[in-house]
Order: structure tokens, then C-alpha cells, then sequence
């Protein structure tokens, strides 16, 4: 399975490769996410450590039941070969109503199709009160006329 666009990344591609992503975790569908990854995939996200798509979802699925109305923005900080570093922010509350938004970069490294083989997250949580929120979309993909974190200056 190829996932275009594949490496080695131009400025444009990356910058496409970064929005696609941005979409799929948006779409908060731990299968559809999964397709990204290598079936080995490596991950390290905050103090977790998963290998392979099984763990993918699990992960995701767990995440996606304590992070509600979880909205996400990535923007590409760079990129090189097959390599490409994102920073990012998502908004989500907690089933006690509490609101976050969490900042963070991650590394990634793709094999020749085009799947993610690593993820390397570090991320940090911020809690806002919900007047402090700056992601007002449906639920789901970001609209193309949303601003991106460099517009809303995180």
C-alpha cells in the first residue's frame, strides 16, 4: 500500500503529507489513522512506547475516550529526505468538562511508500478555561480558512 506523498520530501509535499495527517487524526478513527503507519511501526508518545498497528489503534481508541471534542492543528517546522518535524495543538475536555490544549512536536521517519515507520511525540498540556478556546469547527476535518498555529500565535 503506497500512501503518496512519498519521500523524498519537496517543501510542497511535506507540507501536503503534514495536512493529510492532520485530517486523519481529526477524523478521530483509530483504523483510518492506522493505515498511515508501517505495520511495525515505532511510536513513542509522551512516556508510552507502541510497535505495530495493533497498538496504534488500542492507543488511539483509549486516547480518543478521555480526550473529547478533540480538534488538532499540525503545521511543518521541517523537513529533509524522508524525514519531516511537525509542531502542533489540539483543544479537547475531559469527561469533568475541564478544557486543554496541548503543544507539541513530534519527528517522523517514512519508509519509500510513503507509511510512517517512527513517531517521536513529545507534548505538553496546557488546561484553558473553554472562553480561552481557539477551535471552533464541527467536529472533524479543519476547515481550509481556519487559521493555523502561526496565524493564532502558538
Amino acid at each position: 500500500m503506497t500512501r503518496p506523498p512519498v519521500p523524498p520530501f519537496t517543501h510542497e509535499t511535506a507540507v501536503e503529507k503534514v495536512r493529510l495527517a492532520e485530517d486523519a487524526w481529526n477524523s478521530r478513527d483509530p483504523e483510518k489513522v492506522a493505515l498511515g503507519y508501517t505495520t511495525d511501526s515505532r511510536w513513542r508518545n509522551r512516556s508510552e512506547f507502541l510497535t505495530g498497528r495493533d497498538e496504534i489503534v488500542a492507543f488511539l481508541r483509549r486516547k480518543w475516550t478521555r480526550e473529547i471534542d478533540y480538534r488538532l492543528i499540525k503545521e511543518l517546522w521541517a523537513f529533509g529526505g524522508n524525514r519531516i518535524a511537525v509542531r502542533f495543538a489540539y483543544e479537547c475536555h475531559d469527561d469533568s468538562g475541564n478544557w486543554f490544549r496541548s503543544y507539541g512536536n513530534e519527528n517522523w521517519e517514512f519508509d519509500e511508500l510513503g507509511l510512517m515507520r517512527v513517531r517521536l511525540a513529545c507534548i505538553n498540556d496546557l488546561p484553558i478555561e473553554e472562553s480561552e478556546r481557539a477551535y471552533h469547527w464541527p467536529l472533524g476535518r479543519r476547515p481550509d480558512d481556519h487559521p493555523g498555529l502561526s496565524d493564532l500565535g502558538f
